[in-house]
């Protein structure tokens, strides 16, 4: 099986994009390349550092960007992770599957947490999300290339 370069795509590669790049990376680096970036950045979010630590996954040396400062812009899958980020996704020349998995934006809803550990539980609700999203995405993108 050839190894498939994917971009996860949100919108400020700071939480979402950032998990999912981390968990192929950790679960599926035999079968998938990963990369991710977001329309804008916002930095790497340090709970979704946390949370990804707690789960076995470092990912503290991901850094934020753009699709603009990909070295690389052939993907053979495009996953974009929020409405955002699929509304605004640029079009990528050859034949890139597209798919589109919205997840909830953990910093946007950890505004309401009553406390930190509120905070956090929405963020690994979310992680856990995209771990099994991942886990199930090499038949995703063999079903959609067929």
């Amino acid at each position: 099986m050839d190894k498939k370069k994917v971009l996860f795509l949100c919108t400020g590669n700071s939480c979402r994009s950032q998990m999912a790049e981390g968990w192929a990376r950790h679960l599926l680096h035999e079968q998938i390349e990963a990369v991710s970036a977001g329309v804008i950045k916002h930095g790497v979010d340090s709970r979704a550092i946390k949370v990804m630590a707690e789960a076995g996954v470092d990912i503290s040396g991901q850094e934020s960007k753009t699709i603009d400062e990909l070295p690389d812009q052939s993907f053979d899958a495009v996953i974009t992770l929020c409405d955002a980020a699929n509304e605004s996704c640029p079009f990528f020349p050859g034949q890139v599957i597209r798919l589109h998995q919205g997840f909830d934006d953990p910093p946007s809803l950890a505004r309401n947490a009553p406390d930190e550990e509120g905070a956090l539980q929405i963020y690994r609700r979310v992680r856990d999300e995209i771990r099994d999203f991942v886990l199930n995405l090499p038949e995703r993108i063999e079903d959609k290339s067929l």
